[in-house]
Protein backbone atom coordinates (compact mmCIF):
# COMPACT_ATOMS: atom_id res chain seq x y z
CA UNK A 1 0.00 0.00 0.00
CA UNK A 2 1.34 3.41 -0.96
CA UNK A 3 1.74 6.25 1.50
CA UNK A 4 1.11 8.76 -1.29
CA UNK A 5 -2.12 10.67 -1.67
CA UNK A 6 -4.52 10.57 -4.61
CA UNK A 7 -5.76 13.73 -6.30
CA UNK A 8 -9.49 13.25 -6.85
CA UNK A 9 -10.38 16.55 -8.49
CA UNK A 10 -8.71 19.37 -10.36
CA UNK A 11 -7.92 22.83 -9.08
CA UNK A 12 -10.89 24.19 -7.17
CA UNK A 13 -9.16 26.89 -5.17
CA UNK A 14 -6.93 24.66 -3.07
CA UNK A 15 -3.79 22.71 -3.72
CA UNK A 16 -4.15 19.04 -2.82
CA UNK A 17 -0.50 18.24 -2.15
CA UNK A 18 0.06 18.04 1.59
CA UNK A 19 3.78 18.74 1.26
CA UNK A 20 5.71 21.33 -0.77
CA UNK A 21 7.17 18.53 -2.90
CA UNK A 22 5.57 15.57 -4.65
CA UNK A 23 6.57 12.17 -3.27
CA UNK A 24 6.93 8.69 -4.66
CA UNK A 25 3.49 7.06 -4.66
CA UNK A 26 1.51 10.29 -5.11
CA UNK A 27 -1.12 10.20 -7.84
CA UNK A 28 -1.48 13.70 -9.26
CA UNK A 29 -3.73 15.44 -11.75
CA UNK A 30 -1.35 17.06 -14.23
CA UNK A 31 -3.08 19.85 -16.14
CA UNK A 32 -2.57 23.34 -17.50
CA UNK A 33 -1.40 24.72 -14.13
CA UNK A 34 1.55 22.29 -14.20
CA UNK A 35 2.48 22.87 -17.85
CA UNK A 36 0.71 24.20 -20.93
CA UNK A 37 1.34 20.89 -22.72
CA UNK A 38 -1.24 19.29 -20.40
CA UNK A 39 -4.04 21.83 -20.99
CA UNK A 40 -7.63 20.85 -21.71
CA UNK A 41 -8.21 17.25 -22.79
CA UNK A 42 -4.46 16.55 -22.56
CA UNK A 43 -4.45 16.49 -18.75
CA UNK A 44 -3.34 13.20 -17.20
CA UNK A 45 -3.38 11.38 -13.90
CA UNK A 46 0.21 10.58 -13.00
CA UNK A 47 1.67 8.22 -10.40
CA UNK A 48 5.03 9.54 -9.22
CA UNK A 49 7.82 6.99 -8.90
CA UNK A 50 10.70 9.45 -8.47
CA UNK A 51 11.43 13.16 -8.13
CA UNK A 52 14.67 14.40 -9.65
CA UNK A 53 16.64 16.35 -7.04
CA UNK A 54 18.92 18.14 -9.53
CA UNK A 55 18.59 21.92 -9.54
CA UNK A 56 16.43 23.34 -12.32
CA UNK A 57 14.47 26.52 -12.97
CA UNK A 58 12.93 27.99 -9.83
CA UNK A 59 9.52 26.42 -9.16
CA UNK A 60 9.90 23.58 -11.68
CA UNK A 61 10.67 19.87 -11.17
CA UNK A 62 11.30 16.73 -13.21
CA UNK A 63 9.03 13.81 -12.26
CA UNK A 64 9.28 10.22 -13.42
CA UNK A 65 6.21 8.05 -13.23
CA UNK A 66 3.29 6.50 -15.04
CA UNK A 67 0.33 8.04 -16.82
CA UNK A 68 -2.76 6.34 -15.36
CA UNK A 69 -5.54 5.19 -17.69
CA UNK A 70 -9.30 5.46 -17.10
CA UNK A 71 -9.26 2.08 -15.30
CA UNK A 72 -6.57 3.16 -12.84
CA UNK A 73 -3.76 1.16 -14.44
CA UNK A 74 -0.30 2.39 -15.39
CA UNK A 75 -0.51 3.00 -19.14
CA UNK A 76 2.76 4.69 -20.05
CA UNK A 77 6.01 5.46 -18.23
CA UNK A 78 6.90 9.15 -18.64
CA UNK A 79 9.29 11.80 -17.46
CA UNK A 80 7.63 15.21 -17.21
CA UNK A 81 8.86 18.75 -16.43
CA UNK A 82 6.22 20.64 -14.44
CA UNK A 83 5.63 23.60 -12.13
CA UNK A 84 5.50 22.55 -8.47
CA UNK A 85 2.68 24.99 -7.73
CA UNK A 86 0.54 23.47 -10.47
CA UNK A 87 0.50 19.96 -9.01
CA UNK A 88 -2.83 18.65 -7.64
Amino acid sequence: MSSGHVAMEGPVGSRLLRTPEPNSGDVLLIGREASIQFAGDRQIRFRVISVDQKPTYHGWVWLTGYAIDEHGYAAERREIFVRRHGLY
